[in-house]
């Protein structure tokens, strides 16, 4: 399938490397879409082919936020690793309550692909972030090494990283979370965007639910490795990482649940974290 013509946005000097923000438009949502790309020092100044690590944002977030918030490029640049953050959601669409609430429709695309109208038409977030944004990065940057690729992500997209790994077997070498949305099913958030996106069968719910995938029989080879603060104000009616500790250890899917004391939701704990992250997706792409 062919590519479309990805625009260059802005461009910053970065720890040896670049930021770089892009726009092009996509087939898989019908609106144009931006992402960013951290590219390191490695692949700017060499042309090495470097693995490639997938952020996945969590709700009212963009393809800016983790380059700008998470302090993650000085190590990804000693790492070698280029980091791919796409945006939450199509942009632009006059849908009913698209703009109306900031834990659905813009900023909420919940990295799945919506079955239920007006929303199937556009909100196809788990097509574009496993088939159409991988294809326009390997067509635009030649450094990217797919083949090695990895992913993670916080909140909603700590969801969105462990049921897309789940869901694609073989396409990611690792997967982490941070203060993911566990099992959507059972917690407001995911009823919201859910019911809304998916309509009211739970069935279909179940198979973008990372407990759900578990108890189902899917499994990810590697460990899953999770940060969560025990301060987040989330965590009790949102989060519930107890869920996911419990579907691991009866299904015998490897985890490290790390819990931190004092942390809250926010990117002061993704950047107290973030370098373990790092070298744990380094670590499997070698």
């Amino acid at each position: 399938m062919a590519t479309t013509t990805v625009e260059t946005i802005s461009r910053h000097r970065c720890h040896g490397g670049w930021v770089g923000y892009y726009r092009h438009d996509s087939s898989s949502t019908g609106t144009p879409m931006k992402f960013g790309v951290f590219e390191p020092p490695q692949a700017a100044a060499t042309g090495a082919r470097v693995p490639v690590l997938l952020y996945l944002a969590g709700l009212t977030c963009d393809e800016t936020t983790f380059l700008i918030k998470a302090a993650a490029e000085k190590v990804a640049a000693e790492l070698g690793l280029m980091l791919l953050a796409p945006d939450t959601s199509p942009r632009g669409l006059d849908l009913p309550g698209i703009r109306d609430s900031w834990d659905f429709g813009e900023a909420a695309g919940f990295y799945l692909d919506a079955t239920a109208q007006p929303w199937a038409a556009n909100f196809r977030m788990e097509s574009y972030i496993t088939g159409e944004l991988l294809r326009t990065v390997a067509a635009s940057f030649p450094a990217a090494d797919l083949d090695r690729l990895s992913i993670m992500g916080h909140s909603m997209g700590g969801h969105g990283a462990m049921t897309l790994a789940l869901r694609h077997p073989g396409r990611f070498r690792s997967v982490s979370a941070l203060a993911p949305i566990v099992a959507p099913s059972q917690v407001p958030w995911g009823h919201k965007a859910f019911g809304t996106y998916l309509g009211s069968d739970r069935s279909v719910w179940a198979e973008h639910d990372t407990v759900a995938l578990l108890q189902a029989g899917r499994r990810f080879p590697g460990p899953l490795l999770v940060d969560q603060g025990l301060a987040d104000k989330f965590l009790e009616e949102q989060l519930r990482p107890e869920l996911l500790e419990q579907a691991c250890t009866q299904t015998g899917q490897a985890l490290t649940l790390r819990r931190h004391e004092g942390y809250d939701h926010g990117y002061f704990f993704i950047q107290t974290v973030i370098e373990d992250h790092l070298r744990h997706h380094a670590a499997a792409v070698v």
